[in-house]
């Protein structure tokens, strides 16, 4: 029993070393992303003009994020293979994945909501904050939680087990486990095709959480939000951000899974 809670440890550690990784090398990519998708344009909320604008609150919302997803994701990954055969083991991948998503948006859609705000003005931090909680009570900084999850599960559904997957096909290959340097190559490849299947959702989260507050965006559904988006600007607009975001998940996606891979790794061989 100690042994499995010193691994969960291990894992959250390591998924918080990860987020952070990721968020600290890709960050002006995910400034760019969040700048197209705005809704007053790339050049009215910003353009190429301090790209580093919210990586503080970005940081310190990756690490406590991302372990959390990766201690969930692993706990319930072991819990539910166990209980079905290896060729559904894809389904444990799946819900495990959404477990975990599920949990992370819990600390992750206060600082998305944060940062991206931070991303297209040029208020301080504690006005953004100041102005969601006055506006809309402690709850406005959960403003597209739910519009987060529909667009991160669908995403992980298609990320974690493309990810497993990879890794799995390239340790039958080689016949070993995988290394941190193979695991970010398999998601590279993961988050990539993810990402680019999942552009509208991420499209519609971002209208959603830069809108003011008592416009139809800030209410949060999702499919209303999808409609005005494709009525306004047809599916160029609901792909609006695709390439950089795509380049972002699939870079992202090398940094990410190749540091928790390592993280992992180097965590056992110190006994922690």
């Amino acid at each position: 029993m100690k042994e499995d809670q010193s691994q969960y440890i291990i894992y959250t550690l390591s998924g918080g070393a990860a987020g952070m990784a990721v968020d600290f090398t890709l960050y002006p990519l995910d400034t760019i992303k969040t700048r197209l998708q705005s809704e007053m344009g790339f050049r009215a909320a910003g353009g190429f003009h301090k790209i580093y604008r919210g990586l503080g609150p970005a940081l310190l919302g990756s690490a406590p994020s991302a372990g959390a997803f990766f201690c969930f994701y692993e706990f319930c990954k072991k819990f539910v293979n166990s209980s079905i055969p290896e060729s559904y083991e894809v389904l444990g991948h799946a819900t495990a994945a959404s477990v975990g998503e599920s949990a992370a948006c819990i600390v992750r859609v206060p600082t998305e909501i944060v940062k991206q705000r931070k991303q297209t003005s040029n208020h301080s931090l504690v006005f953004i904050l100041r102005k969601c909680i006055q506006q809309e009570g402690i709850l406005g900084i959960y403003r597209g939680y739910w519009s987060t999850l529909m667009r991160e599960i669908p995403f992980s559904l298609l990320q974690y087990p493309l990810w497993e997957m990879f890794k799995k096909i390239w340790s039958i290959k080689v016949n070993r486990n995988v290394n941190s340097l193979e695991s970010a190559f398999s998601g590279a490849l993961a988050g990539g095709m993810a990402a680019a299947a999942t552009t509208p959702l991420d499209v519609a989260k971002t209208r959603i959480m830069l809108a003011d507050a008592g416009t139809k965006e800030a209410e949060g559904r999702i499919f209303v939000v999808l409609q005005k988006i494709y009525i306004q600007k047809g599916f160029k607009g609901l792909y609006s951000g695709v390439l950089p975001r795509t380049l972002w998940m699939s870079l992202g996606g090398a940094i990410y899974f190749g540091a928790y891979e390592f993280s992992v790794i180097t965590f056992q061989n110190l006994k922690f």
